[in-house]
Order: C-alpha cells, then sequence, then structure tokens
C-alpha cells in the first residue's frame, strides 16, 4: 500500500502589518509580501510563533547613475531590509544594477 505524501502546513506572519498566509510545500521554503509598513519594499514573512524585528536599511553611499532599489514614498535609496531573530539575522540585498549607453558617432 502506497500512502501519499503530505505536504506540511506553515503559517506565516508579518511582524510590521500584521498580514497572515498559509503556504502547504513540502520543502523548506520562505514567504515574501510587498509589505506596506515597508513601503511596498519585499520582505520575509516568519513562521507563526517567531519573533523578530524585520527592517529596511538606507544606503549610505553614493548612487550615482546606478538603478537602485527605492523607497517608494522618499525616494531614498534602499540597501537591505533586515530580518533579526534570537537566534540570528538575515539581510535581504538590493544590488544596484548597471547601466551602459551605447552610442554610435
Amino acid at each position: 500500500m502506497t500512502l501519499p505524501l503530505l505536504a506540511s502546513v506553515t503559517r506565516w506572519y508579518c511582524p510590521n502589518c500584521r498580514k497572515q498566509d498559509v503556504t502547504t510545500e513540502k520543502g523548506p521554503h520562505t514567504r515574501f509580501h510587498a509589505c506596506p509598513r515597508l513601503c511596498g519594499l519585499m520582505a520575509p514573512m516568519l513562521p507563526v510563533g517567531t519573533k523578530a524585528k524585520v527592517y529596511a536599511v538606507e544606503r549610505e553611499d553614493y548612487v550615482g547613475r546606478e538603478a537602485v532599489q527605492l523607497d517608494p514614498e522618499r525616494r531614498r535609496p534602499i540597501q537591505t531590509v533586515v530580518t533579526v531573530r534570537d537566534d540570528g539575522q538575515d539581510a535581504i540585498m538590493f544590488a544596484p544594477a548597471a547601466r551602459l549607453d551605447v552610442r554610435s558617432d
């Protein structure tokens, strides 16, 4: 007799906006959402019961002509979204993109 492999149910929440979600994937995974409390930036959701702080870090160096992730409200460049838990921290880095202008003279 074969038994079907059941996917586990994971309940997620955002500590900033209190959004909740449920996933049923069987492998390791993380849930992200555009958090309205972080000005619409992509932020991780945490398993229900996990105490953590999620916040954005503004980029402090010169931007120049790079294409960077901006805070949509303040129009300031965002470098990272950090998640700090009791057992460590994670970060989502928003890497800048270079631009190339091609001119034919």
